[in-house]
């Protein structure tokens, strides 16, 4: 039975799309035969997680821990930070013994994956989630073109040319890999995906919870996630007084947190509309399908940016998986998941009173959002399941054992 090894910035119990993205990588490989294991940095026990474990068993699935915190000068810092993930990788695989090294991105991992297979003599993968430098862009921690940012990139870039295969998230980062110059014969796609049995039908309006939250019978407007400048939320709010002009009863239900609450909340209370906007703060994860319950549209109103052009969000294709409705920016990162008109609605990035008009009209033709949820379920039944998907994994990992046992 082939086993791979799996190297991580951070996994569960930590819970994020980094972290759900991976269980659901190594639920569908165990379930496919493959034997899994991963292996996390030091920015794991950063993350908040307990540092004092060396392995760990979460859900079923095994975690090797590097010891140490992060420490140091920039560069200096990250280059200790490769080298203790590389010592554990070795020491790892000295006895779990697997067949090939698969990293996933930041570059960190990739550089200590890469440097560790070919010490171990095992072929290497390589997969990319998103741009790290970009994303930091994103989230206001980094500015674009800076030192650190052309460091990461061009880390990244060493990562990709060395790794025997790589896998990118989306055909956005695929795009932008080929174009600087890196080999797209060895680049497929690992779509972000769902576990489809997880999903069934969205459960009924919890009532009890809307009237603890004041809210009307809608419809209701919702977004459900982190509070980063990129995700658009100040559009969002912006766009409900025009909205109310033309559905008078419409409201926005904001769910979860993040560095850009305190200055949406100000917004919100500054806004004609004041009164149909609630914030809730974050909520348990256990307690987030009753939320969820409350919204007819889910909007994900991002900002156009390099980030959301080139990176796949997977809270879209949760949502049509549960047939729930979507409507999002038209930036690449959405186009790549929902068919305007018929998978959910596509509005102009950037444009609160564009936003604003095109919610309208598609609340006025709600008579077609039942066929809308069929078709948004079918299409991440066929094109992002992961029950399919993981054949995309097997496939690479075969043939580098192949081509691994015929250079011998």
């Amino acid at each position: 039975m082939t086993r791979v090894l799996h190297i991580l910035d951070h996994s569960l119990p930590l819970h994020s799309g980094y972290t759900f993205r991976t269980r659901a990588i190594l639920k569908s490989l165990e379930a496919s035969g493959i034997e899994v294991a991963g292996v996390t940095g030091q920015r794991h026990a950063a993350g908040g997680a307990d540092s004092g474990e060396v392995a760990e068993e979460v859900e079923g699935l095994t975690f090797y821990r590097t010891p140490g915190t992060p420490s140091g000068p920039p560069v200096a810092r990250e280059m200790r930070e490769v080298a203790a993930l590389r010592r554990r990788i070795e020491e790892v695989a000295r006895d779990w013994r697997p067949d090939v090294i698969h990293a996933h991105s930041p570059a960190l991992c990739g550089m200590a994956g890469l440097k560790a297979a070919r010490a171990l003599g095992l072929p290497f993968v390589y997969e990319i989630r998103a741009f790290w430098e970009d994303a930091a862009v994103g989230n206001g921690t980094g500015t674009q073109g800076s030192a650190k940012y052309r460091l990461t990139r061009a880390l990244e870039n060493r990562v990709v040319k060395r790794a025997d295969a790589v896998f990118t998230i989306c055909e956005g980062l695929r795009g932008d890999l080929v174009a600087r110059g890196q080999d797209a014969g060895k680049i497929a796609i690992s779509p972000n995906g769902v576990d489809l049995s997880l999903f069934g039908d969205p459960p009924p309006r919890d009532e009890a919870l809307a009237s603890e939250l004041g809210m009307g019978e809608g419809p209701v407007i919702g977004f459900i996630g982190s509070f980063y400048d990129y995700e658009g939320l100040d559009d969002l709010i912006a766009a409900m007084p025009a909205l109310r002009e033309k559905h008078p009863s419409a409201s926005l239900l904001l769910v979860g947190g993040g560095p850009m609450e305190e200055a949406l909340r100000a917004q919100a209370q500054a806004s004609p509309a004041e009164n149909a906007i609630r914030f809730t703060g974050r909520v348990p994860h256990s307690e987030v399908e009753r939320y969820y319950s409350l919204i007819d549209v889910l909007a994900y109103p991002r900002k156009k940016s390099r980030l959301t052009d080139l990176v796949t969000p997977l809270k879209p294709l949760e949502a049509m998986a549960q047939r729930r409705i979507v409507a999002a920016s038209d930036v690449g990162g959405h186009r790549e998941l929902i068919e305007d008109g018929v998978t959910g609605l596509l509005f102009p990035p950037d444009d609160p009173a564009a936003m604003a008009a095109s919610l309208a009209r598609f609340i006025d033709a709600r008579a077609g959002w039942d066929a809308m949820r069929d078709a948004g379920r079918a299409h991440v039944a066929d094109k992002h399941d992961w029950a399919r998907n993981v054949s995309r994994y097997r496939d690479v990992y075969a043939k580098l054992l192949q081509a691994q046992g015929q250079g011998r």
